[in-house]
């Protein structure tokens, strides 16, 4: 009998010993079935015999071996054990967010086969006449013409219904893929003329081959940085290698999958949380077999099994997104950072609006900065013009200077692009008798009216209720829209313009599967065309017939409590105004506000966001913020108010006795109340990361032995992003 070591995905800071008998051969990083109190859970072998294990009486026999070879290689061992340590997380739940979904429930590889699509006998026979009436169909013929295609790559580029009817006309069919590293089959298309600055940036890139090292990639939107990756991936390809391209969105994965795939001539796959289980699954397959080239994917792929990894890229690295905000709180940035020196090859970092943080470590030299200063195909640089809304009179919270621009961008055949950071139709409803507002009785916040669903509908917790006939407070059924969302915007334009096409993207319109593609499809077509949405908008989207952007709140942002909230509001500013003049005529730039004269506004208009972003810098030094200091974060969560506020003091009483470490709070959280629980936080700076993570780690070992600590929930964020 030998003792084995596993990681349970359980809330425990832990391990847990069991016993193997004789016939039980494990590696390390296997799955296991194993006995917990009444239940079975699936761990990960994680040390043999180890020195210290419990008294061999007390331990139960695992139940099962479900693996044969280990599902974490050694390398993800250490990424995975980095993680849990340094964001202070239970080992056990690291290492389950890294396994696909039905890993982690223990089904067996072998039941998950790969299957590739190729022509069947009569599909060779076909002639490109026999499917005259579909381009979809004859598009997948021609591409089985140059062999068999897997089928989750298949999936990724062309739709199921041409794949169905095609085998259900016996041109095409299935059979077994073996996983076998691929084969590179050359460029599809031939690669684009660089510029100098671009020229530059492939060779540094290329330069840092076979070792690690961070690469910044500073361009302004529109400078091709794109480009720039694909020309560094070429000769990894090549060589047979594997490339990780990280986006921060779902919805910026179909177009960056498409880019990438017409270039290449070798297996592209995408990695979201929109595939099913068994096509996670899949991916993960082809990964660890080396059958993929290229893996593009949100931030969960960056703990994917790649054999033979050379080049991490993380697109849009100052978005917010790649940190994940609830469970296991990392940051894929960071961690591919991390990921990269295991590995010791290059990580490139690329962005139009560089972190503080990145900017910071170019100036610490802990990273190489390459910079696009021009666009790419020598296009200029929009141009802003603030629209003072003081003292005029709005027609749908459009200024009259405002509708002129849209006209006659229009009357040109252009496409004109405005941003509102508000979905739904109104923010709230109002009682037009005695004022009351709807409001979510679970949170501090309104409830925003939805008006093609009838709805209110909280957008923190998600509570959904009919809209009310009366007012709650005087019964009168007056109640009207407070405040303008995309969806009255999307209203009020189709009065305003009724002849002029007008596409959406909010949430709410592209949750149905396909619809971004679909409404993104429509958006690269020529003609003229009104855009808008929220946040969507900014990520990265290249829309080559866009001229002018409206920007229909900037106030809404201006004023926070949170000390990043400027560079945030400086990176979106930058990156919506950037979808304008990508094509062949000019862009401008429409700012809507009440405060014109705003500093943060005439910085970035008159400097741009490269020298606002140093200038913040400066500001964060001179206020010791980060990054000049390293920040955690406790929250404590509670049905009372008063329990959280005992526990952080508490918590901040024991943390005011370690060395080096300034406390704020314990305070409320800017929205008190979220979900029905109360809030309350309590920020730890240190100017010296191991000194703050030693302090962690003590307050961690007592708090959890607090009886106190079970009464509500907490939750530790290490290098948080959001502060509310």
């Amino acid at each position: 009998m030998s003792v084995i070591r596993v990681a349970l995905p359980l809330p425990l800071r832990q391990h847990f010993d069991y016993l193997l008998s004789a016939n039980q051969q494990v590696q390390i990083g296997c799955r296991l079935r194993v006995p917990f109190g009444k239940r079975e859970l699936i761990g990960i072998a994680w040390q043999l015999n180890p020195a210290d294990h419990y008294p061999l009486a007390q331990l139960k026999p695992v139940i099962s071996v479900i693996d044969r070879q280990p599902v974490i290689s050694d390398t993800l061992r250490q990424l995975l054990t980095f993680a849990a340590e340094y964001y202070h997380h239970p080992l056990g739940e690291v290492l389950t967010a890294a396994l696909p979904a039905l890993l982690r429930e223990g089904k067996n590889l072998a039941d998950y086969q790969q299957y590739a699509w190729q022509l069947s006998p009569t599909g060779t026979k076909a002639s490109p006449a026999d499917f005259k009436r579909s381009a979809r169909q004859l598009a997948l013929w021609h591409a089985l013409q140059q062999g068999p295609i897997p089928a989750l790559e298949l999936q990724a580029s062309h739709p199921r219904s041409a794949v169905k009817q095609l085998a259900d006309k016996n041109l095409i069919e299935q059979h077994l893929l073996p996983l076998t590293p691929y084969q590179q089959r050359g460029l599809k298309q031939p690669a684009l003329q660089l510029t100098a600055d671009q020229a530059l940036a492939v060779t540094a890139i290329n330069q840092a081959a076979e070792r690690f090292q961070s690469l910044l990639l500073e361009g302004v939107t529109g400078s091709g940085k794109t480009e720039v990756y694909l020309q560094a991936i070429a000769p990894l390809l090549d060589a047979g290698k594997q490339v990780l391209v990280i986006v921060p969105e779902i919805g910026l994965t179909p177009q960056t999958l498409a880019r990438f795939q017409s270039r290449f001539q070798a297996p592209v796959l995408c990695w979201h949380s929109n595939l099913t289980d068994t096509e996670r699954l899949n991916c993960w397959q082809q990964t660890q077999a080396g059958s993929t080239a290229i893996v593009i994917g949100t931030r969960s792929a960056l703990f994917l099994p790649f054999t033979r990894l050379s080049l991490i890229i993380i697109d849009e690295e100052h978005d917010q997104s790649l940190k994940q905000q609830d469970g296991f709180r990392y940051h894929a940035r960071d961690l591919a950072i991390k990921r990269a020196a295991i590995e010791q090859c290059p990580v490139l970092l690329g962005s139009a609006t560089p972190s503080l943080e990145s900017l910071y470590n170019c100036q610490q030299q802990r990273f190489v900065h390459l910079s696009l200063q021009n666009r790419a195909g020598g296009q200029a640089m929009p141009r802003y013009q603030l629209v003072d809304l003081k003292q005029q009179v709005l027609q749908f919270g459009l200024a009259s200077q405002t509708l002129q621009y849209i006209r006659q961008q229009l009357q040109q055949g252009m496409q004109v692009m405005l941003f509102l950071n508000r979905r739904g139709f109104a923010p709230a409803l109002s009682c037009q008798e005695c004022g009351w507002l709807t409001e979510c009785h679970r949170c501090d916040a309104f409830t925003t009216y939805h008006k093609q669903s009838r709805q209110l509908v909280c957008h923190h917790c998600g509570a959904i209720k009919a809209v009310p006939r009366q007012c709650k407070e005087c019964g009168s059924a007056r109640l009207a829209p407070v405040g303008q969302g995309t969806e009255q915007l999307e209203e009020n334009l189709q009065q305003l313009f009724p002849e002029v096409a007008i596409t959406r993207l909010d949430r709410d319109t592209t949750r149905r599967k396909g619809a971004l593609a679909s409404a993104l499809d429509s958006i690269n077509q020529s003609g003229p065309r009104l855009i808008l949405g929220t946040q969507m908008l900014a990520k990265g989207h290249h829309f080559p017939y866009v001229t002018l952007v409206v920007i229909v709140d900037v106030d809404g942002a201006l004023y926070s409590s949170d000390f990043r909230a400027p560079e945030q509001l400086g990176q979106l500013l930058t990156q919506v105004a950037g979808r304008a003049g990508r094509g062949s005529n000019p862009g401008t730039v429409l700012l809507q506000t009440h405060y014109p004269e705003h500093v943060l506004l005439q910085d970035i208009i008159q400097n741009g966001y490269a020298a606002f972003a140093r200038s913040a810098l400066l500001e964060r030094q001179h206020t010791r913020l980060p990054p000049y200091q390293h920040l955690a974060l406790f929250r404590a969560e509670a049905l009372q108010s008063s329990l959280c506020q005992q526990w952080l003091t508490e918590l901040a009483a024991l943390a005011k006795t370690m060395p080096g470490l300034e406390l704020l709070g314990p305070l409320s959280s800017p929205m008190e109340k979220r979900a029905g629980k109360f809030r309350w936080q309590l920020q730890l700076y240190s100017a010296q990361r191991p000194q703050l993570h030693q302090a962690l780690a003590t307050l961690l070992q007592v708090l959890q032995q607090w009886p106190l600590s079970r009464q509500l929930k907490w939750q530790l964020d290490v290098d948080p992003i959001d502060l509310s």
